[in-house]
This record gives structure tokens, C-alpha cells and sequence, in this order.
């Protein structure tokens, strides 16, 4: 600087030294610069010029030249307006002059068009069926830790972050415009034939099918278990519709997207969540053990508010003043918390990081810290969540309700990044059910460090499903069920006969979302039936999967059933019903559990059983049943089975056969169509209606004989003739 500020202090393009800039010392004011008339002084003019403004990136008048890091080629002075009209200023925010920037990994860098706007790549996902691809439905890591979500036109403002030192985990997709797709309507999506979807029309639909279109003041402040359960089988219907939706636009690699928050949002904005008066204890409608797979549903149904914050708390009155106390917290990862032991958790208050500059900052007692310091005074219950990994869906968690406990202590210490954070010791409140516990001894059931009690055999399937089914009787002495054959899946002796031949997919890498050519996914309405985790998406009466001709691997997206058991099972003995299923593993609502094999057996004979014992373990899909689904065409009625399929399980089958009837069910069946050829082969599924947590029995209900069959047979079948409810179909 100390060479003055004239032409001759700008060196020439190919001799700049860009690290001079580093010694430069800060100007005590701003000067403009004015350009020098050709002979005189760099240092000093003898009279005034006129001020010349120059944009960076050119054209420059005589005697300013370019300067780092706006530098150009020469030629590109020399024809700084190639349209060749004059007084035209160029387009420097979409030209080309300055190199673009490398685009952050968590978004996706738009394709630039001619008018400076941005398009989606059309159909990126063909040609790359073996690439991975992240998508939004059950992979995403649910953490407490992201801000400043803009998911598909709708955002969720968090005021706290539980852990700004995770913040640099995926985040969600940047805020798209709402003519990005041609259509100026946010609440339509597009399918995979770029025709619009009223995503408003499906939400309204959802909510008139379970009746909570006028939901009412008194239901939005106090839920019970019926109200809880309905918002939370419309919230994951309707985050699976969208998953659905969404996963066809676009399936480029590393693209994240959240229909969790879409819906949770949806949901929301037209008053539909129950609990939303904080309160101390318990929360009605929701009980200890129960799980949720993301943090919305906390937020809904009113048992964690914050979004992102791990702490809840309200404000009391105790005087003249209020102050904070605690009604809840989420430990799930994010700060050195301490919870191996299921009575005692050690949680770390909120706050207090260490910025990637190396600035460190202390935990403060103020807010969500305040509160839990009040309650320790207080001695209040605090209702606990613990974040548990999602080991099926590999990179998120399952927030876990472990009950109500109470502070015992407090006290500051310096973590492991040299921060003064707070800590609070909570003990749980005795007499209530074992859930942290539970899920402790479960996995060192699984690794072998302890044993489960009871146990008859360790594996009733002798190896022929690719989990285990452990045989448990911890009632009285009987050693098992009666004698039957394993067998994983249906066996026919003759397949249904089909008019028209199908010759099959030849997706080599798998099926794959939006993929036009896919004739089994065109036979699916469009869309793959499942996720990628074989969380159930469709609420079509009927799935076609992939069968013997189609080319696809093995372990294709639409082969989901063929795939043997996703959880660990078992088969144990009940205090009242005989024997009964149940599942180690927690299993999310829509998730595959298994199908109902046995030998398929012709219905014209299926009289012949009349009441015998054997009828017990007769499948029936001629059965009527209530379908659950608020999506559907009205004009077809009931569900019902393309082929009159029965299928006997007294001599040959596989866990199904032990699942007991239930008026109010966790598990609904779904017929799968798999055709090859003129053959088609009719399978019988199970699925999740809601989350299940581990060790809850796993129930179905039987249906209703048609009336033209008579009185229902059998001991199972005359218990859901007595009552019926339903069996969803989503």
C-alpha cells in the first residue's frame, strides 16, 4: 500500500503475489479510486478526475486493471460485450467469469439453465440402479442436533439445539420455489408422470377416514390412548404416502429429504395434536415402554415438545414469580450422558461446545439447565425418553418412553473438550414396568453374555430362516407345541392359472423408483410398494412383486416377503391363549414381520375340515375384513383376494400359525401376487399397523367368514366372529 494507489501500484496478471494481502495493514478510511490520465503521476494528480465505477469482473477504463480474485483472460477485456449492443450491463450474477463455488455435500447443486433458474436432472436415477441412494423414509439419522430444516416448502423453526458440536450431520434440503416444477400450488406434488398430486386433497382425506377433521379444543389439550394412537396411524400413513411421492421425483445419490417433518407439519398447521398443555408426569394416551422412530411424533402427541431440544420445561407460579421447572428430556447421544444402568441416568445439561475455530464456551444455567436445576429443588418427576441406535435402519434412533424419574443431585465439571458443563444425576421411579432394562437384557440375549430364561430350544426353525425363532416356555412344563414341519414359505402343488402372460422386469440392479420401463412397478400403480428397510409404503388392496422370470437380484426393493424374517422372533407360552409370537427386535409401523406359510390347499374342499381340531391352523383369504385404508377407490369395496386362496398350517408351516386373534390387533395381512409366465402364485403377508415395541405379542384379527360360508369354524375363527374391529390395510 505504501506504493500509492495509481495504475502502477496493480502489477501485471501473471506476477500477483496473493499473499501480500496476509501483511496488509487495515485502512484507517476508504478511498475511492481514481483513474490516472495517460503521462501523469501515480502518486499524485494535478487536477481532479471524474469518478469512474467499474464492476469486478469488467470491462475496466484505462488504468484499472483486474484484481484478485476477479481476474480475467485478456481477450475477455477486449470484448467485454459479445451481443454486441452497446450500454448493455452483463449478467454477472450467472455469467461465467467467476468460478462457481463447490457446493456443500448435504445439498444438491441445481442444474443452470439459460434464464439463471434451476431444474431438477430428469430421471438421474436411471443407468446407476447399483448406486446407493439415501433415501428420506427410514435412513435418515433422526438427530435432535439440525436446524433450520426446509423440507418441500415447509420449514420448522427450532429455537434450541440439543448438540451444536453435531451440527455438521446431514441437514435437510434447501427451500425449493414453487415453480420449480412448473406448478405455483404448494400443496400438490408430482408423480412419476409429472402429473400434479393434490397433496392437500390426501391429508383431508386422511383426516375425514379417521375422524379428525373438526378435531375440537378439549381432544387438542387432553388425548387418551385412542386419540394418541389414531394421530399417530394418520401421522405415519401419511409420511409414508409422501415418502412414496417424493422418492419418484428425483433419486439422485445423497439426496435426503424428510416427509417426516412434511407431515408432522401438515398435521399440525390444522390442529391436529393432542397433549399440547405441558404438564409434570405422565402424559395421557401414552405409556412407559412405548417407541417412536422420529421426534415429531414425541412433538404431536405432546410427551417431548422441542423438536431438536433435548429439554422441556414449563413455567410455575410459586409466589408473585414464576420459574422454570423440567417436564421432560431426550438422552440419546449427543452430550457425555451416562445411562448404561436402568434405574440411574447421569444426563448432561444443554449448551456449552467447542467451535471448530477452537472457541470454547461453558454451559449456562439458564433455561432447560434452569429448569432442571429448579426440579432437583422441587423434586418433580421428569418424564425420560432414551435415544436408542436404530440397528435396522443404520443411521437413526428409536426414542424409547423409559418412564418418570427424579433429580437426586446436580453438579459442574469439565467435559472432555474442556467445557464447564452441567450434570444431573436422575432416579427412576419405582413400580413401573422394566423398559431400558428390557432392551439391555434383550441384546445380551443376543450376544450371548447372559442367558434367556425359560428357553426350550434356541432356534425352532433348525436354520431354515435367516433368524432364529426361540422357543420359550417360562409358565409351566410344557415342552412345546405339537408336532409339525418347518417350512419358511407357501408351497403349491398347482398353481392359479392367468389369461395373460407376464413375462417379467429385466431391471438387472434391482427396481427402482420413477423407472418407467418397470412393468412390475407400472403393475403397482408407478411406485415401489416398499422402502428400502421393507417399511410397507402402498395402499393398493393388492402387491405385485417381483416373481421367478423378472431378472432383478434376490435382494430387490419389490422381492421384500422373499426375503425370509427381518426381527428376531419368539414362540412362547402365554398365561391363558396357548402359545403366542412376540418379537426381540422393535419393529416400526409398516414393517415386514412375515408370511403365513403352509400348503396351499383347494377352497371347493375346504369344508371338509368342518370343526375339526386341525382347523385352527386354516388361513382363509376369503375372509371379509374392514380395510383401514383412507386412500382407496370407494366403488371397489371390500379388500379382496384376486384368487380363492386357503392355506393349511397343521402339517407344514412357520410362525404365523402362532399368531393369535386380537380385536385390537398390531399386525395386519396383505395378499402378494408374484406371476411368472401364465403361473401366478398368491402369498399371504404380515405387517406392523403401528410401532411394536419388543416382547409385545404380535396379534392379528381373523375377519369374518362370508355369509354364504355359514358359522365360522374353529376355535380361533368363532373368537373373531364374536367381536370384529378391523385389520388395516395402508
Amino acid at each position: 500500500m505504501e506504493q500509492g494507489l495509481g495504475s502502477e501500484s496493480n502489477p501485471s496478471l501473471g506476477s500477483i503475489d496473493k499473499s501480500r494481502v496476509l501483511d496488509v495493514k487495515p485502512l484507517r478510511c476508504l478511498a475511492p479510486v481514481f483513474p490516472n490520465t495517460p503521462g501523469s503521476s501515480s502518486v499524485s494528480t494535478p487536477q481532479p478526475t471524474p469518478f469512474v465505477c467499474a464492476p469486478p469482473t469488467g470491462p475496466f477504463p484505462p488504468g484499472i486493471q483486474p484484481f484478485y480474485p476477479f481476474l480475467i483472460p485478456n481477450d475477455s477485456q477486449q470484448n467485454p460485450n459479445p451481443s454486441g449492443v452497446p450500454n448493455q450491463p452483463g449478467n454477472h450474477a450467472f455469467g461465467n467469469s467467476i468460478p462457481a463455488p463447490v457446493p456443500l455435500n448435504s445439498y444438491r447443486t441445481p442444474t443452470p439453465q439459460a434464464n439463471g433458474g434451476t431444474r431438477q436432472s430428469e430421471r438421474s436415477s436411471r443407468g446407476r440402479a447399483s448406486e446407493p441412494v439415501v433415501l428420506e423414509d427410514d435412513g435418515y439419522d433422526d438427530s435432535q442436533n439440525q436446524s433450520g430444516q426446509h423440507v418441500s416448502g415447509f420449514s420448522v423453526h427450532v429455537t434450541d439445539m440439543e448438540d451444536a458440536s453435531n451440527s455438521r450431520k446431514r441437514r435437510g434440503r434447501p427451500r425449493k420455489s414453487r415453480g420449480e416444477h412448473g406448478d405455483s400450488n404448494p400443496g400438490k406434488s408430482r408423480d412419476e408422470h409429472g402429473d400434479s398430486f393434490d397433496v392437500e386433497s390426501l391429508v383431508n382425506r386422511f383426516l375425514t377416514s379417521f375422524k379428525l377433521k373438526n378435531f375440537d379444543e378439549a381432544r387438542r389439550t387432553n388425548g387418551d390412548k385412542e386419540i394418541v394412537d389414531t394421530i399417530l396411524l394418520v401421522f405415519d400413513l401419511l409420511r409414508r404416502s409422501l415418502t412414496q411421492l417424493e422418492e419418484v421425483k428425483d433419486m439422485s445419490p445423497g439426496i435426503t429429504r424428510r416427509p417426516d417433518l412434511k407431515a408432522s407439519s401438515l398435521l399440525m398447521t390444522k390442529g391436529v395434536r393432542t397433549n399440547n398443555t405441558k404438564r409434570i408426569g405422565h402424559v395421557p394416551g401414552v405409556e412407559v415402554g412405548d417407541i417412536f422412530f422420529f421426534r415429531m411424533e414425541l412433538c404431536i402427541v405432546g410427551l417431548h415438545t422441542p423438536s431438536m431440544a433435548g429439554i422441556d420445561y414449563m413455567n410455575v407460579k410459586i409466589t408473585v414469580d414464576e420459574e422454570p421447572v423440567a417436564v421432560s428430556i431426550v438422552s440419546s447421544g449427543g452430550y457425555d450422558d451416562q445411562g448404561d444402568d436402568g434405574d440411574i441416568l447421569i444426563y448432561s445439561g444443554q449448551g456449552g461446545v467447542q467451535r471448530r475455530d477452537g472457541q470454547m464456551f461453558d454451559q449456562k444455567l439458564e433455561r432447560g439447565n434452569l429448569a432442571l436445576e429448579k426440579s432437583l429443588h422441587r423434586a418433580n418427576e421428569v418424564r425420560v425418553i432414551r435415544g436408542i441406535k436404530d440397528i435396522a435402519g443404520s443411521t437413526g434412533k428409536i426414542y424409547v418412553y423409559d418412564g418418570l424419574f427424579k433429580i437426586q443431585e446436580s453438579w459442574a465439571e469439565k467435559n472432555n473438550s474442556g467445557c464447564n458443563v452441567f450434570k444431573y444425576k436422575l432416579v427412576r421411579v419405582p413400580g413401573q414396568p422394566e423398559v431400558f432394562t428390557l432392551w439391555k437384557s434383550i441384546q445380551q440375549w443376543k450376544d450371548g453374555t447372559a442367558p434367556r430364561t425359560g428357553v426350550i430350544l434356541p432356534d425352532l426353525t433348525s436354520g431354515a430362516e435367516t433368524q432364529p425363532v426361540t422357543l420359550v416356555n417360562d409358565v409351566d412344563d410344557e415342552k412345546g407345541p405339537a408336532y409339525f414341519t418347518y417350512i419358511p414359505s407357501l408351497r403349491y402343488s398347482k398353481p392359479f392359472s392367468t389369461p395373460k402372460s407376464f413375462s417379467g422386469c429385466h431391471c438387472l440392479g434391482g427396481c427402482q423408483p420413477g423407472r418407467t420401463s418397470c412393468p412390475c412397478s407400472q403393475r403397482n400403480g408407478g411406485y415401489l410398494p416398499y422402502s428400502s428397510l421393507g417399511v410397507l409404503l402402498t395402499d393398493k388392496p393388492l402387491i405385485y412383486e417381483c416373481g421367478a422370470a423378472c431378472a432383478c437380484p434376490p435382494n430387490c426393493r419389490n422381492r421384500m416377503s422373499q426375503a425370509g424374517l427381518k426381527v428376531r422372533l419368539e414362540l412362547f407360552k402365554t398365561n391363558d391363549r396357548g402359545w403366542g409370537l412376540r418379537s426381540w427386535d422393535p419393529i416400526r409401523a409398516g414393517g415386514f414381520i412375515c408370511e403365513y406359510a403352509g400348503d396351499a390347499v383347494d377352497a371347493s374342499t375346504l369344508g371338509d375340515f368342518g370343526n375339526e381340531k386341525e382347523d385352527n391352523y386354516i388361513f382363509d383369504a376369503t375372509r371379509y375384513y374392514e380395510p383401514l385404508e383412507a386412500v382407496r377407490d370407494d366403488s371397489s369395496g371390500s379388500t379382496k383376494a384376486p384368487f380363492p386362496l386357503v392355506i393349511s398350517a397343521k402339517n407344514n408351516g412357520n410362525v404365523a400359525r402362532f399368531m393369535n386373534h386380537s380385536c385390537s390387533p398390531n399386525v395386519f395381512w396383505k395378499p402378494i401376487l408374484r406371476e411368472s409366465t401364465n403361473e401366478s402364485y398368491l402369498h399371504i403377508a404380515f405387517f406392523a399397523i403401528r410401532h411394536i415395541p419388543p416382547m409385545q405379542e404380535l396379534t392379528f384379527d381373523y375377519g369374518m367368514v362370508q355369509p354364504e360360508k355359514g358359522e365360522s369354524r374353529g376355535e380361533g375363527m368363532t373368537s373373531s366372529a364374536r367381536k370384529y374391529s378391523f385389520v388395516a390395510v395402508m
